[in-house]
């Protein structure tokens, strides 16, 4: 009875989550997470939240309490992660219920010694996310625009790639340009730390920016750095060989992960799911030098992703002779394998076709939502009231889209609306 009630408790939650184009499959292992994190009265409330930013006054509506009950009540979920509490542009308090990863997952171990029992959660989400799969499936490989993309080693850039590299293709300058810099405890490592298997990669290195970083901030989830002291900690990153993987837009990032390839999720669902193309990779490419290689193997000792393999260099001399290879399916173009390259024999070079990254976060998450069959979702929220400024922002992104994902978007609402918009509005 007891394994039915927890179901039952934590099931409107999961569904609410799911609503989200970043969703998490409803299983037992869900709810015990879920079960972990919050009370039960929690997750009733956080279930009648709006997957969109919202004030605590809709908040108090929704839940039938006061302004001052529900504004508690969110407070005190951002002070341990589970809600982002953040400024809109005129200075008004404004929540929004952050979805497992990137958000609420990480945040509950980015801060060691909480309320959680880190160990067992742990545990719990070692078990969702490497053993059930269909977490990281859904989230890494459930459509063509992915959550997150890896920002090249920048050491590794010659003279003549440096002139091709956008600013937003930089760490450096995501770290340079954001309102505000936390940094806390590395998710993936703290986990395996608690099961025994994490590297020896620095801990304390966990980026976040702007608004999410304020709210981390604010509540003691990440501390401030300033810019120096960012730029110091992403040398410290690139120093053990670690790749940057952040989130996949151009305009103000709210986190960089640095990964390595035996903790990280990212990483792990690269090689696990490769052929779905789960991360958004650079615009570049390595190429190897086979006349000077030494078949040293350092390349492929440091790959994130087991892209970069030894052959043999076909010497007719030296039968024992290796030679770098690597398989450009699988290469997320980090360029940490030019970086430890001894004899410089292997470089960065343009990938044939560039890869498109999308413009913000609206734009990210509405073609995510397109993709994967929730764009009635995102637009139909029944919890938050749609403004017409809402409205108009999602359709904003919508008539900017190619055709083939304004398609997509038309034969999910079935809207004549939409199919009047595409055929007469030029933008």
């Amino acid at each position: 009875m007891a394994h039915h009630t927890l179901k039952n408790g934590y099931s409107q939650l999961a569904g609410r989550i799911n609503l989200m184009p970043q969703g998490a499959p409803a299983s037992e292992l869900l709810f015990k997470i879920l079960s972990v994190l919050f009370s039960e009265k929690e997750a009733n409330r956080m279930a009648l939240l709006p997957t969109r930013p919202f004030t605590a006054a809709t908040a108090a509506m929704n839940w039938k309490t006061s302004e001052i009950e529900a504004r508690i009540a969110l407070e005190s979920l951002a002070s341990r992660g589970m809600m982002l509490d953040i400024e809109d542009e005129k200075g008004k308090q404004i929540f929004c219920m952050p979805p497992p990863m990137a958000g609420f997952f990480e945040f509950s171990m980015m801060r060691v010694g909480t309320t959680y029992d880190q160990k067992l959660l742990a545990e719990l989400y070692y078990r969702y996310l490497n053993v059930e799969e269909d977490f990281i499936k859904n989230l890494f490989a459930g459509g063509e625009t992915q959550l997150g993309r890896v920002f090249v080693s920048e050491p590794s850039l010659s003279e003549e790639n440096c002139l091709h590299v956008l600013d937003y293709e930089r760490a450096s300058e995501v770290i340079k340009t954001a309102s505000h810099r936390g940094i806390g405890t590395c998710y993936c490592r703290h986990k395996m730390h608690h099961l025994g298997k994490a590297c020896d990669a620095p801990m304390e290195i966990c980026m976040s920016f702007g608004g999410v970083a304020d709210s981390l901030i604010k509540h003691g989830v990440a501390h401030s750095v300033d810019v120096a002291e960012g730029l110091d900690l992403l040398d410290t990153a690139i120093g053990h060989n670690l790749v940057q993987f952040g989130e996949n837009v151009r305009e103000s990032v709210s986190f960089i992960c640095n990964c390595c390839g035996c903790c990280c999720e990212a990483m792990l669902a690269a090689k696990r799911f490769a052929v779905l193309n789960p991360i958004s990779t650079t615009n570049f490419l390595p190429s190897v030098d086979a006349a000077t290689c030494t078949g040293c193997g350092k390349c492929a000792e440091v790959c994130p992703v087991e892209a970069m393999g030894m052959v043999s260099a076909g010497d007719p001399h030296n039968s024992k002779r290796r030679k770098a290879k690597i398989d450009t399916s699988v290469c997320l173009g980090c360029g940490v394998c030019a970086k430890v390259c001894p004899t410089r024999s292997i470089s960065l070079v343009a990938r044939e076709k560039r890869v498109i990254t999308p413009v913000n976060s609206a734009h990210r998450t509405v073609v995510m939502a397109i993709e994967r069959g929730k764009l009635q979702n995102l637009i139909f929220d029944n919890q938050a009231l749609a403004s017409h400024r809402a409205m108009a922002a999602i359709l904003g992104v919508i008539l900017k889209l190619p055709p083939a994902k304004q398609i997509m978007a038309s034969r999910q609402m079935k809207s004549r609306y939409l199919d009047y918009l595409f055929s007469h509005v030029k933008v």
